[in-house]
C-alpha cells in the first residue's frame, strides 16, 4: 500500500533532452519520482518530452542551462531544492563531444567537453549532496565512459573529462558514505546516440566488429543501469563504476 503522506521522490538529471538523458528521464519518471531535467541546445526535445511525460501522468518539469556555468546549474539545483524540500535521485549526465587529435585540438574543443563534463558536475553535485547529507539518504549517479577507463585516440579532451568523474566520483562517495548515501558511476561503451552521427558507415561497421555482442548498445539499456542504481541497488554499494559495453573491454 502507498503511504499517501510520504513525500514524492524527486530526481534532477542533467542534460535529459536527448539520448541517455531522455531515456533515463522517462524511466525515473515512470517510475513514479517527480524529474526536473536540464538541456540547453534542444528546446522542442526538451519541451515534447515534457508533454509525453505529462500526458502519462508523470511529474516532470524542464529548465534550460549551460552546463558550462557551475553558477547556473547550482542554481537550478537550489530550486529543486527548495521547491520539493529533498533531492532522491542526481543524475549527472551532461556532456559533449569534440573528438580531434589533441596536436590539431582547439583550446575551444578542449574547454567545452571539460567544462560541460566537470563545471556542471561540480555545480549541480554541491547543494545536492549537502541536502543528501541533511536527508541522510539519496543515490548519484554519474554516468562517465569506458573513455574515462581506457584511452581513446582523438579524445583527449573526452577521456580526461571521463576520467575525472571517475575520480570524483570515489572521492565524493567517501565523504557521502557516513550519512548514507551513495554515489556511483556508468560507465557506457559504444552507444546507438547522437554521439555516433559524425562515425561514416565504414567506422561504424568497424566500431561495431570490436564489440564482442556485433552491435552497440541502448539508451535505454543505459538509462536501465541507471534505474537500478538510483532505486533498486543495494545502499551498500558506493563508489563504484559499472561498466556496460557489450563486453568491448571484458
Amino acid at each position: 500500500m502507498t503511504d499517501t503522506n510520504s513525500p514524492t521522490r524527486t530526481a534532477l538529471v542533467t542534460g535529459g533532452s536527448r539520448g541517455i538523458g531522455r531515456a533515463v528521464v522517462e524511466q525515473l519518471a515512470h517510475a513514479g519520482l517527480h524529474v526536473t531535467f536540464t538541456y540547453l541546445k534542444s528546446p522542442e526535445a526538451a519541451t515534447e518530452l515534457m508533454a509525453a511525460l505529462r500526458t502519462a501522468g508523470c511529474g516532470v518539469e524542464a529548465v534550460r542551462v549551460d552546463a558550462r556555468d557551475a553558477e547556473a546549474s547550482k542554481s537550478v539545483a537550489n530550486e529543486v531544492i527548495a521547491r520539493h524540500g529533498r533531492v532522491d535521485v542526481l543524475v549527472n549526465n551532461a556532456a559533449v563531444v569534440r573528438d580531434r587529435l589533441l596536436a590539431l585540438m582547439s583550446l575551444a574543443d578542449w574547454s567545452a567537453v571539460v567544462d560541460t563534463s566537470l563545471n556542471g558536475l561540480f555545480g549541480t553535485t554541491q547543494p545536492v549532496a549537502k541536502q543528501m547529507m541533511r536527508q541522510r539518504s539519496g543515490r548519484i549517479i554519474n554516468v562517465t565512459s569506458v573513455s574515462g577507463v581506457v584511452g581513446v585516440a582523438g579524445q583527449t579532451n573526452y577521456s580526461a573529462a571521463k576520467a575525472a568523474i571517475i575520480g570524483f566520483t570515489r572521492s565524493l562517495s567517501r565523504e557521502l558514505a557516513p550519512a548514507g548515501v551513495s554515489v556511483n558511476a556508468v560507465a557506457p561503451g559504444f552507444v546507438d546516440t547522437d554521439m555516433l552521427s559524425t562515425f561514416s558507415r565504414e567506422e561504424r561497421a568497424q566500431a561495431m566488429a570490436r564489440v564482442p555482442m556485433r552491435r552497440f548498445g541502448t539508451v535505454d539499456e543505459i538509462a536501465e543501469l541507471v534505474r537500478y542504481l538510483a532505486l533498486a541497488a543495494p545502499p551498500y554499494m558506493t563508489g563504484q563504476t559499472l561498466i556496460i559495453d557489450g563486453g568491448l573491454f571484458a
